[in-house]
Parts: structure tokens; C-alpha cells; sequence
């Protein structure tokens, strides 16, 4: 399989998954502003279950320009990433769903950590392709965000029983470290505009 067929699926699969979580809003029974605010739980799930999805096609999308060969072990690593990734919209209608209670909040949580733990594996797969000086291998870096974000979510998951709000409130703050542009691969394949760098 080609870089250019796996991005591709990939892609398809990335976009069900959103198709599937815009699904799971169902409009409010009345026509009031009360009604709507109703379905705040549940809208507030699907504004962070799409930043993160965006955020993971966005860095996907990136990832494979810098790469120039995979291999079967890459095929499921990505594989393993987009099983994670596909469980988002489950957690995200079951957390809407009961309004955020602990097990769901911690249940979204280790999804998250899941796909993070995911990702890094496929950069590990894909930089065993790789020579330690290749482009992929100078754009990854030290990936101190992905090493923060799982972290983060570990954390999250250990205390989402007890305060689901704090546990709530790093799954943002990682989404928020995260829509930070990060310009590393684009300046590694000589992307970036000039007067970014």
C-alpha cells in the first residue's frame, strides 16, 4: 500500500467518524432558547469530540508528507489509531448523554488516551522506516506534546471519578496546546511561509 492510499482511507474513515458524532445531535423537541440550552451537554461534547478528530486529521495529514515509505506494521498502527479515534463519537453521545457524569467522563478520557498512545506508535513505526536524520525524524522532534497529552489524559482519567470538572478541564487544555499551530513538519518539508519562520 501506497503513503498516498493509506492518508486517503485514513481520510474516509476520519470523516465517517464526524458524520457519525453530527448524527448524534438531535434537535430540541420545543422552539424555545430552553430548549436548546437542554442540549448544551451534548453540544459542548461534540465542539471538543470535533477539535479533537480535526486535530488528529490535521497532524495525520501532516505526518504522512514527511514519510516516504510504510510498511505492514505501519498499516496497523494506523489501524490501531483510527479503532481509538472511532470510539469518539460513542463516548461523546454517552457523555452528553447523562451530562457528563464521572464513569462517562473518565470512559471519554481513556478513548483519548487511547488515541494518543496510538499516534505515538505510528510515529515509532513510521520512524523505523526512517533514518534517525530523515525529515520525518527531524519534524517529530522530541514530540513534548504528545508526551504531555498523555500525561494529561492519564491524569484526567485517575481523577474523573471524583472531580470531573478538572478532568474535563484538561481534555480542553490539551485540545487548546494543540490548536497552537505547530509549524515542525512544515518547516521540515519547506512548507512554511517565510514570514512564519
Amino acid at each position: 500500500m501506497t503513503r498516498n492510499r493509506l492518508e486517503a482511507f485514513s481520510d474516509g474513515v476520519i470523516a465517517i467518524i464526524i458524520t457519525i458524532m453530527v448524527l448524534e445531535l438531535h434537535p430540541p423537541a420545543g422552539t424555545g432558547l430552553a430548549d436548546l440550552l437542554q442540549l448544551a451537554p451534548h453540544l459542548l461534547g461534540y465542539l471538543l469530540s470535533f477539535v479533537f478528530v480535526g486535530i488528529y486529521w490535521n497532524n495525520h495529514h501532516h505526518l504522512l508528507h514527511a514519510v516516504d515509505r510504510v510498511d505492514g506494521r505501519v498499516l496497523w498502527a494506523n489501524m490501531h489509531l483510527l479503532f481509538w479515534l472511532s470510539l469518539v463519537p460513542f463516548v461523546t453521545a454517552w457523555m452528553g448523554q447523562h451530562h457528563a457524569a464521572p464513569a462517562t467522563v473518565a470512559a471519554y478520557g481513556v478513548v483519548l488516551l487511547g488515541a494518543a498512545i496510538a499516534y505515538f506508535i505510528l510515529t515509532r513505526a513510521l520512524l523505523a522506516l526512517h533514518p534517525s536524520d530523515s525529515r520525518l525524524a527531524r519534524a517529530l522532534g522530541s514530540d513534548w506534546k504528545g508526551k504531555a497529552s498523555v500525561v494529561a489524559y492519564t491524569v484526567a482519567v485517575g481523577v474523573a471519578f471524583n472531580e470531573r470538572w478538572v478532568a474535563i478541564t484538561l481534555y480542553v487544555a490539551v485540545a487548546l496546546v494543540w490548536l497552537v499551530p505547530d509549524r515542525r513538519i512544515e518547516r521540515a518539508l519547506g512548507l512554511e511561509h517565510p514570514e512564519r519562520r
